[in-house]
């Protein structure tokens, strides 16, 4: 399945489009990772363990948003864009959608 964030692809014509789809993934902050995450906050640098839960967040709101699209049965999803919004304190939803579409060779 082809995503892309721009509306068209490259080299390909939209011939169906099969609307809106989506994916979301809710993740919460663990609190040993959370202590590590404070000490990294006096020493300074990347969070890595705060990096690695959203890179699992986007995959799984990814993947949740292909299977939609191809329920659809698009072969793809133009217009991707994702979305970040605080739950609770110490909760996080990563959101992704897109348009679903049927392309093919131009």
């Amino acid at each position: 399945m082809i995503v892309v964030t721009t509306e068209a692809v490259t080299g390909y014509r939209v011939t169906k489009v099969l609307g809106l789809v989506q994916g979301s993934s809710v993740r919460a902050r663990h609190l040993g990772k959370d202590i590590l995450a404070y000490f990294k906050n006096i020493t300074g640098g990347e969070i890595r363990e705060y990096t690695k839960l959203m890179a699992e967040a986007r995959e799984q709101a990814l993947d949740r948003m292909r299977e939609e699209a191809t329920k659809c049965g698009a072969n793809a999803i133009i217009g991707a864009r994702f979305s970040s919004t605080d739950i609770s304190d110490g909760a996080s939803e990563l959101f992704v959608y897109g348009t679903a579409v049927q392309i093919e060779s131009a």
